[in-house]
């Protein structure tokens, strides 16, 4: 049986090989659960306003601040394979 840990990573494996690119909204839930999963409460200061992409990464992880890292790696390996991530 493989741990939370290993999961995530064969997760995070896996999404690089979907058949489909998710669209946006998704892309950014599958960054910030990552983030979240694995670095922990949003870090650092938020990007310039110019910097759009930067700024829907921030927010996106910013959202799920108090949430514990391994829910955010359940949450993650969850969507991944709804997204039909093999693994």
């Amino acid at each position: 049986m493989s741990t939370d840990t290993e999961l995530f990573e064969q997760a995070a494996a896996a999404v690089k090989s979907l058949q489909e690119r998710p669209d946006d909204n998704t892309m950014l839930q599958l960054y910030a659960l990552y983030k979240q999963g694995s670095d922990g409460d949003v870090q650092g200061d938020k990007p310039g306003f110019f910097d759009f992409v930067g700024v829907a990464k921030y927010e996106a992880w910013e959202k799920l601040k108090g949430t514990s890292q391994d829910e955010a790696r359940t949450q993650y390996v969850e969507l991944v394979r709804k997204l039909g991530g093999q693994f």
